[in-house]
């Protein structure tokens, strides 16, 4: 879900996989509305708020920039903590087929909400600590990932098992771009050197509230 506020280290807490891929599917339901979403985030921040990590939903300008190198053509695209579905809806504006989504949540309110937005999309509500290729068979052949999860507030022993999980799946040349309100990237240069990937910074968003740099990850050379 939208990243992080607080400075504390906080463990993503594990819920049942619950996938759901439309194979008769219906039609994506309207957009939601403004107070919809605030609605939806406060319940979910209310609930869990180390695993939101916000103030308020990510902006269009952030949404923009982090899937600004995601293109319709990359294949099959995972998305982390999808939140209230600010990222994906950007993705589909910019021609990405909702088929080819793999949406991560574990929020139980949002991730139903993402099935009925987006009933074209693999919706998996897991923790994604929880994720593997076995146990989740979706994530092969991954071309590209977006991550809203709150990195700062997880440990580097989460950090390893995401990235892991994450680039096991990832087809060669592809990459995970995720965001921090934070002042340097939150994943250790130690967790990326054992993982044998390298992060750069993309994109500085003075307009999110609150300010967000986006970062890339991807295989070393």
């Amino acid at each position: 879900m939208k990243t992080s506020t607080p400075e504390i280290e906080a463990p993503m807490h594990s819920s049942p996989s619950c996938k759901s891929t439309a194979q008769h599917q219906s039609p994506p339901s309207p957009p939601m509305t403004w107070l919809q979403e605030r609605k939806q985030f406060v319940k979910a921040l209310l609930s869990n708020p180390a695993a939101i990590g916000a103030v308020a939903p990510s902006g269009a300008a952030l949404a923009e920039a982090i899937t600004a190198s995601i293109h319709p053509k990359a294949g099959k695209v995972l998305e982390l903590g999808c939140g209230t579905g600010v990222f994906t809806r950007e993705m589909l504006r910019r021609g990405v087929d909702p088929s080819s989504l793999v949406l991560v949540e574990q929020d139980s309110g949002m991730s139903s909400s993402l099935r009925t937005q987006f009933p074209g999309a693999a919706v998996l509500q897991v923790s994604a600590q929880d994720l593997s290729r076995d146990s989740h068979p979706e994530l092969n052949g991954i071309g590209a990932a977006i991550c809203g999860l709150p990195l700062r507030n997880m440990s580097g022993t989460l950090h390893h098992k995401l990235l892991t999980a994450v680039f096991e799946a990832m087809r060669p040349g592809g990459a995970m771009h995720f965001f921090t309100y934070g002042v340097r990237c939150p994943i250790s240069t130690g967790v990326l050197e054992a993982c044998g990937l390298s992060a750069r910074r993309e994109r500085f968003v003075p307009l999110n509230l609150p300010p967000a740099s986006v970062y890339s990850v991807s295989r070393r050379p």
